[in-house]
């Protein structure tokens, strides 16, 4: 069955709304070169787009970019028996971790709380039990088990992580962390600040979630067009974004079942696949925040997506509704 996930219904309509305004490699407007590279990051499409006005020192931003890329794969993938992610979930426990994976969960503990608990990395437990219950011929269409449901959820809680410089341990035996709704905004701010470093102000750089830096070439600001979770190749609105970032969720992304009922917004407190909204957009100063929020304001209500809002001081979510109406929260 053919999906659409999270990633595309930015990714798909971007282009249009900012990612190809110049030919990529030719000189833009009369002040340098617009180089870009395409590809992929934690299985999601990715691209990095600068303006310099020295084509070679652009192309080695960009190599220099992909090898941090690479690197963090390293550390926060789910695909890759190597990672220092999937060596945690195997023993529980870590001595000596890397530090961005203690900054990454730092990052988690910050949204955990401003969320009540909604934003939770740990619940891969759930993940796995759906997969491998949908994966059956003869799944039962109303999910998992309430038994299987119930030990699944029971080593779900990031209050049961413990997370410094030395050491990370989970609590409680079985669990497992999944760093999906917020690895690709935090990769993609790593980029942003190594491009920065390198003397680039100009540059929209998506590994997975868009972010810009600074305005386009001809000072305009960047667009990332944002796709119709049902109609993916219809472009809902276009946000203009100076320095900040865009991420989407929708229930309509990644499903398990046939019938869409089990999808991968999963509720920590219920392990149920809500259908609250049909997509919600984060716009925020930064794609950690805006992926890790786009997740958690999916599984809230509306009044507390509002106060999360409020207490961030910066943002702008757009919750869109069953019937396509989209309401605007923030500033």
């Amino acid at each position: 069955m053919a999906t659409v996930t999270r990633r595309r219904l930015i990714g798909i309509t971007a282009a249009a709304g900012g990612l190809a305004l110049l030919p990529v490699g030719t000189r833009a407007a009369a002040e340098g070169h617009l180089v870009g590279w395409r590809g992929q990051c934690m299985g999601a499409v990715a691209s990095l787009q600068i303006h310099h006005p020295d084509r070679a020192e652009a192309e080695r931003l960009i190599a220099a970019a992909l090898v941090e890329v690479a690197r963090l794969e390293r550390i926060f993938s789910l695909h890759r028996d190597d990672s220092a992610l999937v060596r945690l979930n195997r023993d529980g426990m870590m001595v000596a971790p890397p530090p961005e994976l203690v900054a990454l969960l730092s990052d988690c503990r910050r949204y955990w709380t401003l969320s009540g608990g909604a934003f939770d990395p740990t619940v891969q437990p759930l993940w796995t039990l759906y997969r491998r219950h949908f994966a059956e011929p003869d799944a039962d269409p109303s999910g998992p088990p309430a038994a299987a449901l119930s030990r699944a959820l029971a080593v779900v809680g990031f209050e049961h992580v413990m997370a410094g410089p030395d050491r990370i341990l989970f609590r409680r035996r079985g669990m497992a962390l999944t760093l999906n709704g917020i690895a690709q905004g935090y990769i993609t701010d790593r980029v942003v600040a190594l491009l920065s470093r390198g003397g680039v102000d100009r540059s929209l750089v998506d590994m997975g979630e868009p972010r810009a830096l600074g305005r386009r070439p001809d000072g305009k600001p960047w667009q990332i067009g944002i796709a119709d979770a049902m109609e993916p190749f219809h472009t809902t609105q276009v946000l203009d974004i100076v320095d900040g970032a865009v991420a989407t969720s929708s229930a309509h992304g990644f499903r398990f079942d046939r019938d869409g009922r089990f999808h991968h917004l999963l509720d920590p407190q219920s392990g149920a696949s809500p259908d609250r909204y049909r997509s919600v957009t984060v716009a925020m100063p930064t794609a950690t925040a805006a992926d890790a929020l786009s997740t958690a304001f999916s599984l809230m209500p509306a009044q507390d997506v509002l106060r999360a809002t409020q207490a961030l001081g910066a943002g702008r979510v757009y919750l869109t509704n069953a019937t396509g109406r989209t309401e605007a929260i923030g500033a």
